[in-house]
């Protein structure tokens, strides 16, 4: 069923505009109309355009009554920009059935969008580094991405880790009406204690992140954990954390090491695995749902039903 997507830049300028163009023509050919603001291209400093730029690219976004808004690329730029962003005119278009999809630092306009509103976006692909990869898209982002096209995505699956059970799960998890949210660790750190920040309670927080070393990443959860909001939910789960390198000096501190210190922090459920992030095979999330959550052996299941 041929879909409206709508491809705008709202954070780093495109680099890339050979992925670019190889992801404009493969939704193109899955017999998409794709519509390019008018600025997908431009570029002011590292940015995709100078602030009013992109907050015009985002309004015209929101007013292309496309049915997938996709950013081309995550990088920087959102945070600079929140205290302009049309918040009310992006969730009447989201009630009009326009679905915002992106990751990295789209997490900052989900955060403040779910803060600000209450409104449901959709983490997930990048038009350059999912669609327009070189040898073609992973086919289960691709897939998942078509459930959300067609309105039949209602909720993903995942085996646990082997070797990373935590303990007092053995019986198995189940949670109920918990709201889904997260995305970035980088980015959601960034929004603490800012208008921007989501004050949710006994909801289900995914996080990953990438270039960013174990220790950083223990010392953002850290903050997170300091500041109550890891113990106020109802679980963690942690995505993939890619991209960084480990030297001699860590001296067997590793992610693993991390996990193993959050869950001695915690009451809270800590689960790993979840295929999200910036890699090739990614599962697309509704940030602001209500989802449940289970765990059965090394089988993860997060469910939304129909939205």
């Amino acid at each position: 069923m041929k879909k409206h997507i709508y491809i705008y830049s709202p954070s780093s300028a495109v680099r890339d505009k050979a992925a670019f163009r190889r992801g404009v023509a493969r939704l193109k050919r899955l017999g998409h109309e794709v519509e390019l603001d008018p600025d997908a291209l431009s570029s002011h400093q590292r940015f995709a355009g100078d602030d009013p730029t992109r907050l015009a690219s985002i309004d015209r976004a929101a007013a292309s009554g496309a049915d997938v808004a996709l950013i081309s690329r995550g990088g920087y730029g959102l945070t600079r920009i929140l205290s302009g962003l049309p918040y009310k005119k992006l969730e009447k278009a989201i009630a009009r059935g326009t679905q915002f999809v992106g990751l990295s630092d789209f997490t900052a306009l989900q955060t403040a969008l779910l803060a600000k509103t209450g409104a449901l976006s959709w983490a997930g692909p990048a038009l350059g580094e999912d669609f327009g990869v070189e040898g073609g898209p992973d086919d289960i982002m691709e897939a998942c991405f078509d459930d959300l096209l067609q309105g039949q995505g209602e909720g993903t699956g995942w085996r646990l880790p082997a070797g990373d059970m935590p303990q007092g799960l053995e019986a198995g998890l189940s949670i109920r009406d918990a709201q889904l949210w997260g995305g970035n660790l980088s980015v959601l750190v960034s929004l603490l204690g800012t208008p921007y920040w989501p004050e949710v309670k006994g909801g289900v927080l995914f996080l990953e992140d990438v270039n960013e070393h174990p220790y950083r990443i223990e010392r953002m959860l850290t903050q997170l954990l300091h500041a109550g909001v890891l113990a106020r939910q109802k679980a963690i789960v942690f995505g993939q954390f890619s991209g960084y390198k480990l030297v001699p000096h860590d001296k067997g501190f590793k992610l693993a090491s991390v996990l193993a210190w959050l869950r001695a922090q915690l009451k809270t459920p800590v689960l790993s695995g979840l295929p999200f992030g910036h890699v090739p095979t990614k599962v697309l999330l509704p940030v602001g749902a209500k989802v449940e959550l289970a765990v059965d052996g090394r089988d993860a299941f997060l469910v939304w039903g129909h939205l």
